[in-house]
């Protein structure tokens, strides 16, 4: 009996001993970090695997944990991503910092399927979001309003928009580009595919892909977009059966009371804006702060926007949107470089703002059983991207915090998430 409970002890010495000593791969997402951005790839890979991973809100700037792995190690060093491997009892006494900081943990349980609405035919600009994915190496789909129509959105978690105008007024180009070859080109891809899809003009087109996005919102889908897709998916929206498009884009004239028309309970985040009918205008509306931003932030060099801080444990949603390592991103210009905070609906959270100025760069919001995020400006790290420059280098820009808040939505679907009433 003596020798059976020394044995029994002995295992349970070696078991706790092993307990104690196993461990896991820690991300740190803090000024550590030799490339943020390629970190969230390592997260994705690693659910992919079927790997336990921990998004840890606020601690390190949102670094992450993974159940230790020799490929995940060997990925980590192959792409530059800093990580450490660390005990059980290491990550007990993180928790227990957890507990009592603004900081909390979120379980990530499975890899979004990810689509980017972008046409066929070859534009004069880069993408941001694309140029994150395509850098931290996570797979995305290119769907366009064929398939969004055919109802190819079913197969998506997140979808995400970005220098596209669903009012069909391309882009409001037309003073500047509309003898250039790209842009005709443009207006007959356009045109050819709303034939084929039977509509008699794009904008009808647009809208009812905009409608078709909107409830793919309502039944739980993801959705993240930047420059002016917020800005004309919420305008062709309020507008639906108001013609908006001058006799340049479509052929007739506008309808003269259509701001009188406009139906702003159909949108997503805006209200009460005013629409832009001149065609040699480069401006869709005044939800956009430009150009008036323009006497505020005559350079680069003092424009930025705050992120702001939330309760980790009671709002892990928002905080998760805003995980950096810096508290101040600098800011960036778009087609639609920031929204203007008297024209959101009251039930949208800012995540990024300026201060003292009415405008924010940042937003998200609930509607149906998904949510929405907005970003304003185009490239985080082109402070004025022109039609034709060329793409961003990203291995230039490793730990930019801008393309930090691309790769904070991309993410935030893989996060286990109480279902909400709808």
């Amino acid at each position: 009996m003596k020798k059976t409970k020394t044995i029994l002890l002995a295992l349970l010495l070696f078991f706790t001993s092993a307990a104690v000593s196993a461990q896991v791969t820690l991300i740190p997402m803090d000024e550590a970090q030799s490339d943020h951005l390629k970190a969230y790839g390592i997260a994705f890979k690693a659910l992919e695997m079927g790997k336990k991973v921990e998004w840890l809100l606020n601690y390190r700037a949102g670094s992450f944990v993974i159940d230790s792995d020799p490929e995940i190690a060997r990925l980590c060093l192959i792409r530059g991503v800093t990580a450490m491997e660390i005990t059980s009892a290491d990550l007990a006494d993180i928790y227990r910092t957890i507990d009592v900081e603004n900081m909390e943990r979120v379980v990530l349980e499975k890899v979004p399927a990810i689509a980017v609405y972008s046409p066929k035919n070859v534009e004069p600009w880069d993408d941001a979001v694309t140029l994150a994915l395509s850098y931290a190496d996570i797979k995305y789909s290119l769907i366009w309003d064929e398939e969004v129509i055919s109802g190819a959105l079913d197969d998506y978690d997140w979808l995400h928009l970005h220098h596209e105008d669903f009012t069909g007024q391309y882009g409001k180009f037309y003073a500047n580009f509309h003898n250039q070859l790209w842009y005709r080109q443009e207006v007959e891809a356009n045109e050819s595919l709303a034939r084929k899809l039977g509509f008699r003009k794009v904008s009808e087109m647009k809208l009812e892909v905009a409608k078709t996005i909107k409830d793919y919102v309502r039944r739980g889908g993801f959705l993240f977009s930047m420059c002016s897709a917020p800005e004309t998916i919420d305008i062709a929206l309020a507008a639906e059966g108001v013609d908006i498009c001058p006799r340049e884009f479509d052929g007739d004239p506008a309808d003269p009371d259509a701001q009188q028309r406009l139906d702003y309970s159909q949108t997503l985040a805006f209200e009460n804006f005013r629409i832009v009918l001149d065609p040699l205008l480069y401006r869709h509306s005044d939800i956009d702060t430009y150009p008036e931003r323009m006497v505020r932030f005559p350079t680069l060099e003092n424009d930025y926007f705050l992120l702001f801080e939330f309760s980790a444990k009671l709002d892990p949603v928002p905080t998760m949107l805003v995980q950096d390592h810096v508290g101040m991103v600098k800011g960036f210009m778009g087609q639609t470089t920031a929204f203007r905070r008297s024209h959101l609906k009251k039930y949208v959270t800012i995540l990024g703002t300026v201060e003292g100025f009415d405008e924010v760069r940042y937003i998200h919001g609930n509607f149906g059983r998904g949510t929405f995020t907005f970003l304003s400006g185009h490239d985080p790290e082109d402070y004025q991207h022109m039609v034709e420059d060329p793409p961003t280098d990203l291995t230039l820009h490793k730990n930019s915090p801008g393309y930090r808040l691309i790769l904070n939505n991309v993410l935030f679907p893989a996060a286990k998430k109480k279902e909400r009433k709808t």
